[in-house]
């Protein structure tokens, strides 16, 4: 029954849904003509925010930790080591119901680590048990496995790349967002993503979402869509360039061995040593990381995995075309958020879905804002320096804790990426498929996430 669901919700959507970057513009539009018309701002005002330097550009520098956290994860995921797990992860299941559990489970245990990371990893192995399905001739829903590779990110906010729990460890973090006199003190990772409130939501949520996609795979075989249909090309090692000269024995020692790698991992790794390991002076850096050091950490890994700089720099250069969509997009997204926030919208929808809130029912109220406003800010980075300072102010207005509504914003976030494609990009890249195609199931396993969210968001005081 919950598998002729899906496929029936799928279809609707593949019928209906339009291209990330067309949704993207017409969400442009959408914000535009809610600004003229519920705000007293001025049309040329808009205009000229929109435009500027804090509208389109403003967040060129944390887009460009956004795409160092997708190419440092992909390139991570492409390495020899990593690959030959997903190889045999792949070689697993016997049913598309088992396959779509696996790649489902996968992707989110490594979207907890890095949510670059589980996006890739999660979309090359969708591909590669695809693959490894049609191989043995057993039958599997190609569109949900690829839906089950982007699933990591319905949990990637509650996980140790997430933007706002990690925003609001550093005095840096705060000023950023709140200026030079921000409202709240530092919050530590022991009481956003370490905390019982997020073990229990984002470790139900592994749990629970495999089950889900493994309950939406098809039982009838005629109901499924192989990856041949799709006219998806088997995964192929990467090559030797065929125009490239042969080096002189110093160029090709330094970029064909160990040495240059070395000495880098070297320098990274007595930087991890320092930032991780606990002293008697400061505690271990887990309860402070930020993107900064995130990608700095996915950097030394991919590193050591690849060995050596010619390896690692062919990986970098292919994870590189994963961010085309980012780069097209993310201006407009940076747009809409300009335009929100200097029109008052945002304003406007936080504060009214709060305004008759009580201290137990505003981190409710708070996430169901907060997947409103993802819809036209699909960057976690981008929507708490939008909606965190109204989510801060509630808190403290309200009494309830500024680590909670932290989470609150974060989920929030989370889960309705599985309505916005902006994050899955690169999945559809890798996988072959369309928007259209994956969004069905995804709006399915979002709805019973959400219910698991609101749930715990209520007990947990």
């Amino acid at each position: 029954m919950i598998g002729r669901l899906g496929l029936r919700i799928s279809a609707v959507f593949r019928a209906t849904a339009p291209d990330p970057f067309v949704v993207a513009v017409l969400l442009t539009l959408l914000t535009f003509v809610l600004a003229f018309t519920l705000t007293d701002t001025k049309p040329t005002d808009v205009v000229d925010h929109w435009g500027g330097s804090s509208g389109v550009w403003s967040l060129l520098g944390f887009g460009m930790q956004m795409c160092l956290i997708l190419v440092t994860g992909h390139a991570l995921a492409s390495s020899p080591p990593v690959s030959a797990v997903l190889n045999r992860l792949a070689a697993l299941p016997r049913t598309g119901a088992q396959a779509g559990a696996l790649i489902a489970f996968v992707a989110c245990t490594l979207s907890v680590c890095n949510w670059g990371l589980g996006l890739i990893a999660g979309a090359l192995l969708a591909k590669r048990v695809g693959e490894e399905m049609e191989r043995r001739g057993r039958p599997a829903h190609y569109p949900l496995l690829a839906a089950a590779g982007y699933l990591g990110f319905i949990v990637w906010h509650g996980g140790f790349s997430g933007s706002a729990p990690l925003k609001v460890t550093t005095a840096r973090g705060l000023t950023d967002i709140f200026g030079e006199s921000p409202p709240i003190e530092t919050i530590d990772l022991s009481q956003t993503l370490l905390s019982p409130l997020n073990l229990v939501v984002t470790g139900g949520l592994i749990i629970m979402v495999p089950l889900l996609v493994m309950a939406l795979s098809p039982r009838d075989e005629r109901d499924m869509q192989s990856m041949g249909s799709f006219g998806v090309a088997p995964e192929e090692p990467p090559s030797k360039p065929a125009d490239e000269e042969p080096s002189p024995f110093l160029p090709r020692l330094l970029e064909d061995t160990p040495l240059v790698t070395l000495a880098l991992v070297g320098l990274i790794g007595w930087w991890a040593w320092r930032f991780y390991v606990p002293r008697t002076d400061h505690a271990s850096g887990i309860f402070d990381l930020n993107p900064d050091s995130v990608n700095l950490t996915m950097l030394l890994l991919g590193l050591i995995c690849h060995g050596t700089p010619r390896r690692y720099v062919r990986a970098v250069e292919r994870a590189a075309a994963s961010c085309a969509g980012i780069i097209l997009q993310f201006p407009l997204y940076a747009g809409i958020m300009a335009v929100m926030k200097t029109s008052g919208l945002t304003s406007m929808l936080a504060e009214a879905i709060a305004a008759n809130a009580t201290p137990q029912t505003l981190p409710v109220f708070t996430f169901l804002s907060a997947g409103i406003v993802n819809l036209f800010v699909p960057s976690g980075g981008g929507q708490w320096a939008v909606q965190g300072p109204i989510a801060m102010q509630a808190a403290i207005d309200a009494g309830v804790s500024p680590a909670k509504m932290v989470m609150a914003v974060a989920y929030g976030d989370q889960l309705t990426n599985m309505l916005q494609p902006f994050w899955a990009l690169p999945v559809l890249a890798i996988t072959g498929v369309k928007a259209r195609d994956i969004v069905g199931y995804t709006a399915l396993v979002m709805v019973v996430a959400s219910a698991w969210v609101v749930l715990w968001l209520v007990l947990v005081p």
